[in-house]
Protein backbone atom coordinates (compact mmCIF):
# COMPACT_ATOMS: atom_id res chain seq x y z
CA UNK A 1 0.00 0.00 0.00
CA UNK A 2 2.45 2.37 0.83
CA UNK A 3 4.35 1.70 -2.98
CA UNK A 4 0.86 2.42 -4.62
CA UNK A 5 0.58 5.57 -2.40
CA UNK A 6 3.98 6.89 -3.25
CA UNK A 7 3.00 6.07 -6.82
CA UNK A 8 -0.45 7.78 -6.86
CA UNK A 9 1.32 11.11 -4.97
CA UNK A 10 3.53 11.13 -7.48
CA UNK A 11 1.36 10.96 -10.55
CA UNK A 12 -0.62 13.48 -8.94
CA UNK A 13 1.96 15.86 -8.42
CA UNK A 14 3.17 15.56 -11.93
CA UNK A 15 -0.54 15.87 -13.38
CA UNK A 16 -1.09 19.17 -11.56
CA UNK A 17 2.52 20.83 -12.33
CA UNK A 18 2.10 20.09 -16.03
CA UNK A 19 -1.13 21.59 -16.31
CA UNK A 20 -0.28 24.66 -14.09
CA UNK A 21 2.43 25.06 -17.13
CA UNK A 22 -0.65 24.88 -19.29
CA UNK A 23 -2.84 27.06 -17.44
CA UNK A 24 -0.29 30.33 -18.26
CA UNK A 25 -0.46 29.98 -22.02
CA UNK A 26 -2.96 32.72 -23.62
CA UNK A 27 -4.11 34.09 -20.25
CA UNK A 28 -4.98 37.92 -19.38
CA UNK A 29 -4.26 39.29 -15.97
CA UNK A 30 -6.45 40.04 -13.44
CA UNK A 31 -5.98 43.53 -13.39
CA UNK A 32 -7.79 47.49 -13.86
CA UNK A 33 -8.26 47.20 -17.55
CA UNK A 34 -7.14 43.83 -18.98
CA UNK A 35 -10.11 41.59 -20.82
CA UNK A 36 -11.06 38.68 -19.23
CA UNK A 37 -9.39 36.53 -22.12
CA UNK A 38 -7.61 37.22 -24.54
CA UNK A 39 -8.89 38.05 -28.33
CA UNK A 40 -8.62 39.62 -31.68
CA UNK A 41 -9.04 43.35 -31.20
CA UNK A 42 -8.82 44.85 -34.95
CA UNK A 43 -8.48 48.48 -34.20
CA UNK A 44 -5.31 48.11 -31.78
CA UNK A 45 -4.23 52.34 -31.50
CA UNK A 46 -0.11 52.26 -33.00
CA UNK A 47 2.37 50.85 -30.66
CA UNK A 48 -0.15 48.51 -29.28
CA UNK A 49 -1.43 47.02 -32.91
CA UNK A 50 0.99 44.41 -33.07
CA UNK A 51 -1.55 42.05 -30.76
CA UNK A 52 -4.61 42.82 -32.77
CA UNK A 53 -4.93 39.21 -33.47
CA UNK A 54 -4.95 38.31 -29.76
CA UNK A 55 -4.74 40.61 -27.37
CA UNK A 56 -6.13 41.46 -23.57
CA UNK A 57 -6.47 45.20 -24.04
CA UNK A 58 -8.80 46.93 -25.85
CA UNK A 59 -9.69 49.42 -28.60
CA UNK A 60 -10.10 51.84 -25.83
CA UNK A 61 -7.06 50.96 -23.81
CA UNK A 62 -4.81 51.15 -26.31
CA UNK A 63 -5.43 54.77 -27.38
CA UNK A 64 -5.10 56.01 -23.59
CA UNK A 65 -2.04 53.61 -23.66
CA UNK A 66 -0.51 56.66 -25.94
CA UNK A 67 -1.91 59.64 -24.04
CA UNK A 68 0.18 61.33 -20.54
CA UNK A 69 -1.82 61.15 -17.63
CA UNK A 70 -4.76 59.25 -19.22
CA UNK A 71 -7.39 57.76 -17.38
CA UNK A 72 -6.05 54.16 -17.38
CA UNK A 73 -3.69 55.24 -13.66
CA UNK A 74 -3.95 59.04 -14.26
CA UNK A 75 0.09 58.52 -14.69
CA UNK A 76 2.16 61.54 -15.70
CA UNK A 77 5.56 60.49 -17.87
CA UNK A 78 6.50 63.67 -17.66
CA UNK A 79 6.09 64.40 -14.06
CA UNK A 80 9.86 66.54 -14.24
CA UNK A 81 10.10 68.21 -17.60
CA UNK A 82 9.23 67.19 -21.29
CA UNK A 83 10.05 63.33 -22.01
CA UNK A 84 11.92 62.83 -25.38
CA UNK A 85 9.57 61.17 -27.96
CA UNK A 86 12.43 58.49 -28.27
CA UNK A 87 12.39 58.05 -24.60
CA UNK A 88 8.38 57.66 -24.55
CA UNK A 89 8.46 55.59 -27.17
CA UNK A 90 9.78 52.85 -24.80
CA UNK A 91 7.06 53.80 -22.31
CA UNK A 92 4.17 53.34 -24.59
CA UNK A 93 5.50 50.06 -25.50
CA UNK A 94 5.62 49.14 -22.15
CA UNK A 95 2.14 49.92 -21.88
CA UNK A 96 0.78 48.03 -24.28
CA UNK A 97 2.76 44.82 -23.18
CA UNK A 98 1.69 45.16 -20.17
CA UNK A 99 -2.07 45.35 -21.37
CA UNK A 100 -2.61 43.96 -24.68
CA UNK A 101 0.13 40.71 -23.99
CA UNK A 102 -1.43 37.35 -23.58
CA UNK A 103 2.01 35.67 -23.33
CA UNK A 104 2.70 36.66 -19.45
CA UNK A 105 1.00 33.81 -17.55
CA UNK A 106 4.28 32.10 -16.22
CA UNK A 107 5.20 35.51 -14.68
CA UNK A 108 1.94 36.01 -13.26
CA UNK A 109 1.47 36.47 -9.39
CA UNK A 110 -1.59 37.14 -7.17
CA UNK A 111 -1.27 40.51 -4.98
CA UNK A 112 -3.92 42.19 -2.60
CA UNK A 113 -4.28 45.59 -4.51
CA UNK A 114 -7.34 47.60 -4.66
CA UNK A 115 -7.00 47.86 -7.90
CA UNK A 116 -5.94 44.68 -9.57
CA UNK A 117 -5.36 41.17 -8.03
CA UNK A 118 -2.42 39.95 -10.14
CA UNK A 119 0.87 41.71 -11.51
CA UNK A 120 3.90 40.29 -13.39
CA UNK A 121 7.25 39.87 -11.40
CA UNK A 122 10.14 39.08 -12.86
CA UNK A 123 9.73 38.83 -16.97
CA UNK A 124 12.59 38.37 -18.77
CA UNK A 125 12.99 41.37 -21.04
CA UNK A 126 15.73 40.77 -24.04
CA UNK A 127 18.32 42.51 -23.45
CA UNK A 128 18.31 44.60 -26.20
CA UNK A 129 15.34 45.88 -25.06
CA UNK A 130 16.54 47.23 -21.57
CA UNK A 131 19.53 48.85 -23.16
CA UNK A 132 17.65 50.66 -25.89
CA UNK A 133 15.36 51.88 -23.24
CA UNK A 134 17.83 53.06 -21.35
CA UNK A 135 20.00 54.74 -24.17
CA UNK A 136 16.92 56.91 -25.50
CA UNK A 137 15.99 57.91 -22.10
CA UNK A 138 19.56 59.23 -21.32
CA UNK A 139 18.54 62.86 -21.80
CA UNK A 140 14.75 62.70 -19.99
CA UNK A 141 14.64 63.65 -16.39
CA UNK A 142 12.83 61.54 -13.16
CA UNK A 143 12.30 62.15 -9.73
CA UNK A 144 12.49 58.39 -8.54
CA UNK A 145 13.87 54.80 -9.22
CA UNK A 146 10.71 53.28 -8.81
CA UNK A 147 7.64 54.44 -10.44
CA UNK A 148 5.06 51.95 -8.95
CA UNK A 149 5.20 54.08 -5.26
CA UNK A 150 5.75 56.93 -3.18
CA UNK A 151 4.46 59.38 -5.54
CA UNK A 152 2.24 62.80 -4.23
CA UNK A 153 -0.95 61.78 -5.58
CA UNK A 154 -2.63 65.08 -4.14
CA UNK A 155 -3.46 66.53 -7.44
CA UNK A 156 -4.78 63.43 -8.80
CA UNK A 157 -1.66 62.63 -10.78
CA UNK A 158 1.61 61.60 -9.79
CA UNK A 159 4.06 64.23 -8.71
CA UNK A 160 7.56 64.31 -7.28
CA UNK A 161 7.58 64.26 -3.62
CA UNK A 162 8.65 67.28 -2.44
CA UNK A 163 12.41 65.97 -0.90
CA UNK A 164 12.84 63.57 -4.34
CA UNK A 165 14.67 66.40 -6.76
CA UNK A 166 14.30 65.80 -10.55
CA UNK A 167 17.65 64.52 -12.41
CA UNK A 168 18.08 62.84 -15.64
CA UNK A 169 17.79 59.17 -15.71
CA UNK A 170 20.65 57.99 -15.29
CA UNK A 171 21.10 59.74 -12.05
CA UNK A 172 18.19 57.11 -10.55
CA UNK A 173 18.96 54.13 -13.21
CA UNK A 174 22.99 53.86 -13.84
CA UNK A 175 22.79 51.21 -16.07
CA UNK A 176 20.34 49.31 -18.37
CA UNK A 177 19.49 46.66 -15.63
CA UNK A 178 18.60 49.42 -12.98
CA UNK A 179 16.23 50.96 -15.30
CA UNK A 180 14.37 47.65 -16.33
CA UNK A 181 14.28 46.01 -13.19
CA UNK A 182 13.65 48.65 -10.31
CA UNK A 183 10.81 51.07 -12.01
CA UNK A 184 8.00 49.02 -11.67
CA UNK A 185 9.15 46.93 -8.66
CA UNK A 186 10.39 43.89 -10.59
CA UNK A 187 7.79 43.58 -12.73
CA UNK A 188 10.86 43.06 -15.62
CA UNK A 189 14.38 41.73 -14.89
CA UNK A 190 16.96 41.94 -17.83
CA UNK A 191 17.87 39.09 -19.96
CA UNK A 192 21.00 37.97 -21.02
CA UNK A 193 19.11 36.20 -23.85
CA UNK A 194 18.94 38.12 -27.21
CA UNK A 195 15.74 39.22 -29.56
CA UNK A 196 14.57 35.92 -31.50
CA UNK A 197 16.50 33.47 -29.39
CA UNK A 198 13.09 32.58 -27.74
CA UNK A 199 13.80 32.76 -24.32
CA UNK A 200 13.25 36.48 -23.47
CA UNK A 201 10.74 38.54 -23.97
CA UNK A 202 10.14 41.00 -26.38
CA UNK A 203 9.08 44.14 -25.70
CA UNK A 204 7.50 45.08 -29.24
CA UNK A 205 7.55 43.10 -32.51
CA UNK A 206 6.73 43.17 -36.21
CA UNK A 207 3.04 41.27 -35.96
CA UNK A 208 3.62 40.52 -40.03
CA UNK A 209 6.46 38.15 -38.51
CA UNK A 210 3.84 36.71 -35.91
CA UNK A 211 4.48 37.17 -31.77
CA UNK A 212 7.70 36.15 -30.73
CA UNK A 213 6.45 35.83 -27.56
CA UNK A 214 4.21 32.73 -27.97
CA UNK A 215 7.20 30.85 -28.23
CA UNK A 216 8.74 32.24 -24.83
CA UNK A 217 5.55 31.85 -23.03
CA UNK A 218 5.67 27.86 -23.99
CA UNK A 219 9.29 27.71 -23.29
CA UNK A 220 9.18 29.05 -19.33
CA UNK A 221 5.66 27.11 -18.85
CA UNK A 222 7.16 24.07 -19.88
CA UNK A 223 9.87 24.41 -17.10
CA UNK A 224 7.76 25.23 -14.34
CA UNK A 225 8.39 21.56 -13.16
CA UNK A 226 11.97 20.97 -14.50
CA UNK A 227 12.10 17.94 -11.34
CA UNK A 228 9.80 15.88 -13.68
CA UNK A 229 11.87 13.65 -15.03
CA UNK A 230 13.61 12.73 -11.63
CA UNK A 231 10.89 12.40 -10.10
CA UNK A 232 9.40 9.59 -12.38
CA UNK A 233 12.47 7.98 -12.12
CA UNK A 234 12.15 7.62 -8.84
CA UNK A 235 9.00 5.19 -8.49
CA UNK A 236 9.44 2.04 -7.20
CA UNK A 237 7.43 0.46 -10.36
CA UNK A 238 7.46 0.81 -13.58
CA UNK A 239 4.39 2.99 -15.03
CA UNK A 240 2.28 1.43 -17.64
CA UNK A 241 3.12 3.25 -21.17
CA UNK A 242 -0.44 3.91 -21.42
CA UNK A 243 -0.83 5.67 -17.45
CA UNK A 244 3.03 8.15 -19.01
CA UNK A 245 1.21 9.06 -22.60
CA UNK A 246 -1.53 10.13 -20.44
CA UNK A 247 0.26 11.99 -17.55
CA UNK A 248 1.78 13.74 -20.18
CA UNK A 249 -0.82 14.37 -22.45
Amino acid sequence: MARDSLVLLLLLWAATAIHAGKDQLNVCMDAKHHKTEPGPEDDLHQQCSPWRDNACCTKNTSHAAHQDGSYLYNFNWQHCANMTPACKRHFIQDTCLYECSPNLGPWIQKVDASWRRERILNVPLCKEDCELWWKDCQTSYTCKSNWHKGWDWSSGQNRCPVQEACHPFPFYFPTPADLCQRIWSNSYRISNESRGSGRCIQMWFDPVEGNPNDAVARFYAGNLAPGLAPALSLLPVALPLGLLRLLLS
